[in-house]
């Protein structure tokens, strides 16, 4: 993550409560993968792919849209070469291969922020101007900002992920309401993208 000490982010996060002590007991040492060799772009492909469908499913159609391009994550000439025929047979939807090749015109000609512009905005700033664009939501920013920029503080709260890992964690019977965990997850700043990382994994203990 940018200019974080992990060990201070994960110290704190202990302290918070012990469920979330207990948690990060169970799951282990933060071990976040990020994409920071991927363009912007490229991590929007990614995030949009992902959108309303499992971890199982989405890694299955990045795969296969990845074999168009030799195995690696696109450029935006490449994609806008391809048909929308070929993009939706990997198992895109008509609006995720919409949105993709959208993303693919604004990145080409500029209009969508590169790496370097992206490092001097702040996280609302990105939000906002990457939701400008069809089929970019709240979340799908909010993944290129923790899984590609990885700034420490995002805390996304309509993820089912978190959602469920915060009801396993927690011992709940229901899943939480996106507006209870917006409070929620004040306690912990400004180390929120570290907490929202061990709630995902708390769907796998």
């Amino acid at each position: 993550m940018l200019s974080l000490d992990i060990d201070e982010a994960v110290s704190a996060l202990r302290a918070s409560d012990t469920h979330m002590a207990n948690l990060i007991a169970r799951v282990g040492p933060f071990e976040l993968a990020l994409t920071d060799e991927w363009s912007p772009f490229q991590a929007l492909v990614r995030s949009v792919i992902f959108q309303q469908i499992s971890t199982h499913a989405g890694r299955a159609i990045q795969g296969r849209l990845f074999s168009l391009f030799d195995g690696s994550a696109p450029e935006p000439d490449a994609v806008l070469q391809t048909t929308p025929e070929e993009l939706r047979g990997v198992g895109l939807s008509q609006a995720k291969e919409k949105t993709i090749r959208n993303l693919a015109v604004h990145a080409a000609d500029g209009t969508l922020p590169d790496q370097v512009a992206m490092e001097k905005l702040t996280d609302e700033e990105i939000i906002k101007t990457l939701t400008i664009h069809r089929g970019i939501g709240i979340w799908t920013a909010q993944m290129l900002l923790i899984f590609n920029l990885g700034r420490p503080d995002v805390w996304p709260v309509t993820d089912l992920g978190i959602r469920r890992g915060y009801k396993i964690a927690y011992g709940l019977d229901e899943l939480p309401m996106p507006s209870e965990l917006r409070d929620i997850g004040d306690r912990w700043k400004p180390f929120r993208s570290i907490a929202s990382w061990y709630l995902w994994r708390a769907n796998d203990l």
